[in-house]
């Protein structure tokens, strides 16, 4: 996804049914963000110049929906 002033989003999906497991916010666990960064970087390495990116969250629990905007960095 990319933003209106040229920033790459990259938005991980995360659902569970509900929090007695940590929630689905809770797996996205620094091992998971790891993959996550290594994955940007292959797709951010074939791009001429680098352009500003984001690492958003959506997370689906029960009934709720929450968008975590820039729950991580590239240096995770």
């Amino acid at each position: 996804m990319r933003e209106v002033d040229g920033t790459v989003v990259f938005v991980e999906v995360r659902q569970r049914a509900s929090a007695s497991h940590g929630g689905a916010a809770a797996s996205v666990t620094p091992t998971k963000q790891r993959r996550i960064v290594l994955a940007a970087r292959h797709y951010l390495m074939r791009l001429k110049t680098l352009p500003p990116c984001r690492f958003d969250v959506l997370t689906l629990q029960g009934d709720e929906t929450q968008w975590l905007r820039g729950a991580f960095t590239l240096d995770a």
